[in-house]
């Protein structure tokens, strides 16, 4: 059984790999996209408010360590929670912007709005939101998938494991009623006088022979 839960880390490379980038371009987009032209307002680098922190930094930074446990994860349940992780965290980036009106003054979005054209405004909004939320849902069922599904390398991998465990039982089992054997051996060749001291009997056959003396 602790066979089946094992994983080679190869299973979940690429998605790890895409999960960590897609996460870290969502936290920093909004703080370098100002500097070539591709922003949200405001569009100024590096200036930090409520709605970047919510919609973007933290789902982004918690997308990247989804990535993070999905590249490097050993086992089955592990990999599991990171792919779960990251799929809540595009599912965040996809209806975030939409339901930050709700806490919001007039219900103006958290995010703000894109700037520039109306083809860089909607490039904006699937670079920072819904195509990014999109593409990293994508890659996490694709990881969901793959460590959800039991595949031929496991199960060999599985069953070497466990016909490992029970070689390495059986050794100790045989190693154990060897040690119990010469035991055993040692007992039946030790002399009687010897077997009597061992219960507190005195060893020298004379001694113990000489009837006590009379007064």
């Amino acid at each position: 059984m602790a066979g089946m839960l094992r994983v080679p880390r190869s299973r979940g490379a690429l998605s790890g790999v895409v999960l960590v980038l897609l996460g870290a371009w969502g936290a920093l987009i909004p703080f370098i996209g100002p500097y070539f032209h591709y922003a949200y307002t405001p569009d100024s680098g590096w200036i930090y408010n409520t709605g970047r922190l919510w919609l973007e930094v933290l789902p982004g930074a918690a997308t990247l360590v989804s990535g993070l446990i999905v590249l490097i994860a050993a086992t089955r349940p592990v990999a599991l929670f990171g792919a779960w992780l990251g799929a809540m965290c595009g599912v965040w980036f996809v209806v975030g912007t939409p339901l930050s009106t709700l806490w919001t003054a007039g219900g103006v979005p958290a995010a703000g709005s894109p700037v520039g054209s109306t083809l860089t405004r909607a490039v904006e909004q699937i670079g920072f939101f819904g195509g990014l939320g999109a593409a990293i849902i994508f890659f996490a069922a694709l990881a969901l998938g793959r460590f959800t599904v039991l595949g031929h390398r496991e199960v060999m991998l599985a069953e070497q494991y466990a016909a490992a465990e029970q070689a390495r039982e059986d050794q100790d089992a045989a190693e154990q009623a060897g040690a119990d054997q010469d035991a055993a051996d040692d007992t039946a060749t030790q002399p009687a006088t010897e077997r009597f001291s061992l219960h507190g009997q005195p060893a020298d056959p004379q001694v113990s022979a000489e009837p006590p003396a009379r007064t």
